[in-house]
């Protein structure tokens, strides 16, 4: 049995998905796939079978309420500031600014996405 990597999918709670979708589209260019699962709205996010990581959706319901306390999801950026930027301009916060660390050879900052939640960025530092 080979090893793999622990975390297989993760779900954003939303209180507006059409909001949501606009926000992660604007900063990320992400295109969603719309399901209904076990009867709750499902925004899906990009997912490749053969592709390296994690997908997951924005997920909206009344088992779902977004927050800043608890997990922290990281998303990969080429350009921490631009990205940052697209993050302010569609109305999200930076909670964490954006640090670097030499050592380890990355990027990180937190930003607080268009329903509340408490997302990161990384960025690999070439």
């Amino acid at each position: 049995m080979s090893q793999t990597n622990p975390v297989i999918y993760f779900e954003i709670p939303v209180h507006d998905l059409n909001r949501a979708e606009k926000f992660y589209t604007a900063v990320f260019n992400f295109k969603f796939e719309k399901e209904i699962i076990d009867g709750y709205e499902m925004s899906l996010f990009p997912f490749e079978e053969a592709s390296i990581g994690i997908s997951g959706a924005l997920a909206k319901g009344d088992a779902y309420t977004p927050t800043k306390q608890g997990v922290i999801i990281y998303f990969k950026t080429q350009d921490m500031n631009a990205t940052l930027e697209k993050v302010v301009s569609e109305g999200g916060k930076i909670l964490y600014p954006k640090t670097i660390n030499d050592l380890l050879g990355f990027i990180v900052a937190e930003l607080e996405d268009s329903e509340g939640n408490r997302i990161a960025l990384h960025q690999t530092i070439n």
